[in-house]
């Protein structure tokens, strides 16, 4: 169980809505016994908000539960995909549906494809969310060797495009990765050694790495590893505002879909 923000929902939805049943089902028929004939008895302030707040409460609930999440990214790891200051919208049905705060599966609905981005819960602290690109399925033999990715022995290519400009880390090398039939593009710091790793996923288990890949903290670190499928949160799909002082707003970032 985790105390976020989606527990402080759940928990006001059930204190409002308990308040407003016992007050329709016990106390307002006994105010309405007791009102002089034709007369209206006041509402207690704390039913009159719970009735009012009740349904606006449930339904961010059940918005940000079962269908999208906002999110703000705030780090650069996921450049060039992603900018520090993007928020965006978390699909949270692609995966399955999950129960807020239990993050129970109830209902599956298909499972993460290599090259999705992202959110995840971090292993080692459940209510610090993390957003990277999915590289290793379970079983898979990932290996890391001089800033190139393997998996199960095949080379995924890369095809180095220039140097990056703007919004910092100018100067990086700038590449289109392959994972499968997912391409994407990666940054490099070409004065920065490769962090490698070889390792077989393990099953139940994620591999994930960040686009900016000389400057991410992701599964190839111990404090993150592998990431177990409960953990999931859900699909990025899109950027719908980008503000990050001085620069803020990014209005091109707007609409922008996730690939």
């Amino acid at each position: 169980m985790v105390f976020d923000f989606s527990f402080v929902l759940v928990l006001a939805t059930l204190v409002t809505g308990l308040v407003w049943a016992a007050d329709a089902w016990l106390f307002r028929p006994r105010r309405m016994a007791r009102a002089a004939p034709g007369t209206l008895p006041a509402e207690p302030v704390l039913v009159e908000y719970s009735r009012s707040f009740f349904p606006i409460i449930l339904i961010v609930l059940l918005i940000r539960s079962f269908l999208f999440e906002p999110f703000r990214i705030p780090s650069d790891s996921m450049m060039p995909t992603l900018l520090d200051g993007d928020f965006i919208f978390v699909n949270k049905y692609t995966y399955g549906l999950r129960l807020p705060v239990l993050n129970t599966e109830v209902v599956d609905l298909g499972q993460p494809e290599r090259g999705d981005v992202v959110v995840f819960r971090l292993p080692s602290e459940p209510s610090t969310n993390y957003i990277k690109r999915l590289v290793g399925l379970p079983g898979d033999h990932v290996v890391v060797r001089d800033k190139r990715v393997w998996i199960n022995g095949e080379p995924q290519p890369v095809e180095l495009d220039g140097v990056f400009e703007g919004f910092g880390h100018t100067g990086a090398q700038i590449a289109t990765e392959r994972l499968g039939a997912v391409p994407h593009r990666v940054l490099f710091i070409p004065e920065r050694p490769s962090y490698d790793f070889d390792e077989v996923v393990p099953a139940g288990h994620y591999f994930f790495m960040g686009d900016n890949r000389d400057n991410s903290r992701d599964s190839r670190f111990p404090e993150v590893g592998f990431v177990g499928q409960d953990l999931v949160v859900g699909k990025a799909v899109l950027i719908w505002l980008n503000w990050n002082l001085p620069n803020a707003p990014i209005w091109s970032r707007t609409g922008t879909r996730i690939h």
